[in-house]
């Protein structure tokens, strides 16, 4: 009962509500233009994604919103995630604002349908892919860290069979679609830095991991890829 009480904070409850409903609403926000139909796409993407996922990951690991609740006040995280799990947030943030931008002095893009269906599908892809992650795996915290008083050990199954870190491309999918639904050629710029960090998050969670978590090593030999499968 305490971690669930825990989780339902002042601070938990602004934090959700910046970055899952103020955030997603930043294009309309900014560009003004309330017959944006792709903008509220996103918005009604965004919302009903995170609603769901957290539905059926709360029914399942209620444990795991109670440890994804503790987002940058971990006991021990490590070092460079201090530093690498804001910026993320950071340009995550900066995506939205810099399609709001766009289209309030643009836009730089017009895409057409095949293209905005596309992106949709990779919406679609990344919540599905997201959730079963955060399904499969209960130690999916918020922040790298060793999670011995959870009892943390390697997870094998669902996405983690085929890919080591899931959670990280289906952000990718989400984050490689929004220019392409909003038009903004410009967002490109946040997206491939944010591209950038995921990588390199990646990288070292999995050299983390690698030393730290036992069985760890001979799963890397069972699942060959981090992020790409058949590439890295």
């Amino acid at each position: 009962m305490a971690e669930k009480e825990s989780f339902v904070t002042p601070k938990m409850v602004l934090m959700l509500m910046v970055f899952i409903v103020i955030m997603p609403m930043l294009p309309l926000l900014i560009s003004w233009r309330w017959d944006w139909w792709e903008a509220w796409v996103y918005l009604g993407f965004s919302l009903l994604g995170f609603i769901v996922s957290r539905a059926l990951v709360g029914k399942k690991h209620p444990d795991l919103i109670a440890e994804r609740g503790k987002y940058l006040d971990y006991k021990n995280p490590q070092a460079w995630d201090k530093k690498l799990a804001p910026s993320m947030g950071i340009l995550g943030v900066a995506i939205p604002i810099a399609a709001g931008l766009d289209a309030r002095f643009g836009p730089s893009a017009d895409f057409g349908w095949v293209v905005k269906a596309a992106a949709l599908l990779f919406f679609l892809g990344s919540n599905v892919l997201g959730t079963a992650a955060m399904m499969a795996n209960r130690f999916f915290s918020g922040m790298v860290r060793l999670q011995t008083e959870r009892g943390h050990h390697v997870i094998s199954s669902g996405p983690y069979s085929w890919v080591r870190h899931p959670g990280y491309l289906g952000a990718l999918l989400t984050y490689i679609a929004t220019p392409f639904l909003l038009d903004s050629w410009w967002t490109l710029i946040p997206v491939v830095l944010t591209f950038v960090l995921i990588v390199i998050r990646t990288r070292l969670e999995d050299n983390f991991l690698q030393k730290e978590l036992e069985g760890y090593q001979a799963y890397t030999q069972k699942v060959r890829y981090r992020l790409f499968p058949g590439i890295w």
